[in-house]
Order: C-alpha cells, then structure tokens, then sequence
C-alpha cells in the first residue's frame, strides 16, 4: 500500500519535527509489577531520537480520517477538546470522544473491551470490602489507571483504600487476583505492540479495534497461560523504549501505514 493520502499536521504553536528514520527493533520484553524488564538497545549514533516531542499534539491525516496522538487523552485536556472539535465539524477521527472518556474509567473500559471480545479481569465495586490478593484503582474525578495498587493482606488494604478513597469519600474498583497470578503492562502503537509474545500482540490488536487509541498502556493480568486486561493507561513519550519509539516514529514518518 503506497502512502498517498496520507499527511501529518501539526498542530499550531507546536514545533514541527522531521521524520525518523527506524532503527532495527530488538527482542523487549514485558513490564512486571512497574518494573521494567525489557533491554534498551543502544542508538546508532549514541544519539537520542528527537523526532517525538514532549507535550506534543500530532494529527495524522490518512484517507478520510484523524489520528491523533497525545500523551494525554483525559477529560478537558487539549486533546479531548481537538477530538470534539473535529467531531462537531463532521469529520471521522480515531479515538473517538466517546472512546476515550470509556478507555480511562475501569469498569467501563472493562465492559466495553468484553463486548468487543477480549478477556477481561472480573472486577467490583467497593466502599470498604476486598478480597485478597487483588489489584485495586481509584474512581474519583482526580484518580487516574497508571496508579494501581495491589495489596496482599488487610493492613496494605486498608492504607490503600484509605488513600484511593480520600478516606472514605469514593469508591474503588477492585480485580481478585488469582494464586500464581503475574501483572504485565505493554505500550500499543496503533495496534500493534513491540513485544514479541503473540498473545499480547493478538490483544493489543484487538484494544485498538475497540478504542482506536493510537497510543496506549495495556495492563493485563497473566493467570497460566491465559491474559486478562486490567486497564488502559496513558503513555508519556519519555517512557517509550527506543523500540516503542521506533515503532510510533515510523507512523509519524508515513513509514508504517494504518
């Protein structure tokens, strides 16, 4: 597939970059428990990419639609205001509103992700009650999915709940993790993943699919053989690896095609 039709526009008051040229990706591996796990490969030239800016807004045009990638797709913020205003001129543009404001409230984005078909971790609702061990998130208005908690007994639950909670004041989701069970997180870039374990990459295919998020946190919970997602997170630039970085700079370039 050639590349016409296809064009990036940058937003304005924002410093335009050139393009990337990828480097060779390596084997990463996944995110355990916020640690990372995964090699950086070294640069080339010794040199830092710096064709993705922090902070910065990008809308790829392609065919008939807008992508738009951010490092924040919260409520009120400048993304979320760029997408609406798009939506209201009549244009298609990838991720939704609506998309967005499900993707970042667990029990929602966990309900709409099943009814797209991927496997989701069981979840509740709680003032007080959990059971144990079990990953727990905030759901106030100030409570974002990149602070999860997981506790494995009573006193780290209530020193946690009584933080999420504001003490006392809102709820909390809560996922039962099951004996022998690993949490792994992995950035998706348009669908696809850096990773090579299969599994992940049929998911992370399967979460753009249904939220259309160009770029994402994926936390999913591994019992045996079988992964559950857990939520979806924003993802900062500066916490892209040089593979993941390779890989979003490549669509920015018109390297890599939707």
């Amino acid at each position: 597939m050639n590349a016409r039709g296809s064009d990036i526009v940058q937003p304005k008051n924002r410093r335009a970059v050139p393009d990337a040229v990828p480097a060779p990706v390596s084997e990463p591996v996944l995110k355990d428990n916020g640690q990372s796990l995964r090699k950086i490969p070294a640069k080339a030239n010794g040199k830092r990419d710096q064709t993705i800016v922090k902070d910065t807004l990008y809308t790829l045009r392609r065919e008939d639609a807008y992508h738009i990638i951010s490092e924040n797709y919260s409520y009120k913020t400048e993304t979320y205001y760029s997408i609406l205003s798009l939506e209201l001129e009549g244009k298609t543009v990838r991720p939704t509103s609506s998309a967005i404001l499900d993707a970042y409230v667990v029990p929602i984005c966990l309900e709409r992700a099943e009814l797209g078909g991927i496997p989701v971790c069981q979840w509740g609702i709680s003032q007080g009650y959990v059971p144990l061990p079990a990953i727990l998130y905030g759901l106030n208005y100030f409570a974002t999915t990149s602070d999860f908690f997981v506790v494995h007994d009573n006193d780290k639950a209530k020193e946690v709940i009584k933080h999420i909670t504001n003490i006392g004041k809102y709820p909390f989701c809560y996922q039962k993790l099951a004996d022998g069970a690993t949490i792994h997180s992995c950035v998706g870039i348009f669908g696809k993943s850096a990773t090579t374990c299969s599994a992940i990459a049929r998911l992370a295919a399967k979460v753009y699919e249904c939220f259309s998020i160009p770029l994402v946190t994926m936390v999913f919970v591994q019992t045996g053989e079988q992964y559950m997602l857990s939520s979806l997170a924003p993802t900062r630039y500066s916490q892209l690896t040089s593979d993941e970085r390779t890989l979003l700079a490549a669509y920015l370039s018109r390297q890599e095609f939707l």
